[in-house]
């Protein structure tokens, strides 16, 4: 198959070298240039999209992402960027356009338990752009959309975490947090060109809950630094568990975040 990335930052890199494994051709859509071997590289503005003059494409996979975390950046990247990638797309043969979100549309926050069946109800101004994202491709890909709507990429570095470690004194509530290792969510996408019949939607997890300050603790003890308070009980954040993604078949390789975030340490 043809395959079509438009973004193509660490993630995509990663899907698209196994899907090149495969047997498939690999073009990009990027505003930098890229130097990937097993890819044909295009610069293009995806606002102003133009794919006439590429061979016939059969999937695409879109992972863009804003370069800040405004209201405006969101409304630019993920709303806008839409009308021209759909145009661009609809002289192609698509089979499937596999559109990367995140589970920032869910709303809840008060330690709730998330999965693919509840009812998507963002509540800040960036979720409701995104949700307004995926709205947009799926009435323009009715039969062919799948949302991949990932949990905090983890993976290539702690710096933030080391970071935390550093200044977190204390820490107001148990505030549940979820990741996905970037590797595990890399081989998920690549492996959704052979789930039989796809489901319109997947959360994508590691399906390991964890209170924030936990997690900062544990740092703090292995650089070490002295350990922040908890300063109540309440809860808030949600806990996210990938109930679609299981039920393909797939595997996770990285369950344990403290055991991938120990070996970043040993390399710094």
């Amino acid at each position: 198959m043809h395959i079509l990335f438009i973004g193509y930052g660490k993630t995509s890199q990663r899907v698209a070298k196994q899907l090149f494994e495969q047997g498939h051709q690999i073009t990009t859509i990027s505003q930098s240039p890229k130097t990937d071997e097993f890819a044909t590289h295009l610069i293009q503005d995806v606002h102003q999209l133009d794919l006439a003059h590429v061979a016939a494409i059969d999937w695409v996979y879109v992972l863009l992402s804003p370069s800040h975390s405004t209201i405006e950046a969101y409304q630019q990247t993920y709303v806008d960027s839409v009308a021209a990638i759909v145009a661009a797309l609809k002289q192609h043969p698509i089979q499937k356009i596999v559109v990367v979100s995140s589970t920032r549309v869910y709303g809840e926050n008060k330690g709730e338990r998330i999965d693919d069946e509840l009812l998507v109800q963002p509540v800040d101004a960036q979720g409701r752009l995104l949700l307004q994202m995926e709205q947009l491709y799926q009435q323009a890909f009715p039969n062919q959309c799948i949302i991949i709507r990932p949990t905090g990429i983890y993976g290539t570095s702690v710096a933030r975490m080391i970071k935390l470690a550093e200044i977190t004194k204390s820490y107001p509530q148990i505030h549940y947090s979820n990741r996905i290792h970037i590797d595990d969510l890399a081989r998920f996408l690549a492996q959704l060109i052979h789930v039989e019949h796809p489901k319109n939607s997947y959360i994508v997890s590691n399906n390991q809950p964890i209170p924030l300050h936990e997690i900062i603790q544990w740092f703090q003890r292995q650089l070490p630094l002295p350990e922040l308070v908890l300063e109540s009980g309440q809860l808030s954040g949600k806990r996210i568990y990938a109930t679609r993604m299981l039920e393909t078949g797939f595997e996770l390789e990285h369950e344990d975040c403290f055991g991938d975030y120990l070996k970043m340490l040993e390399k710094i």
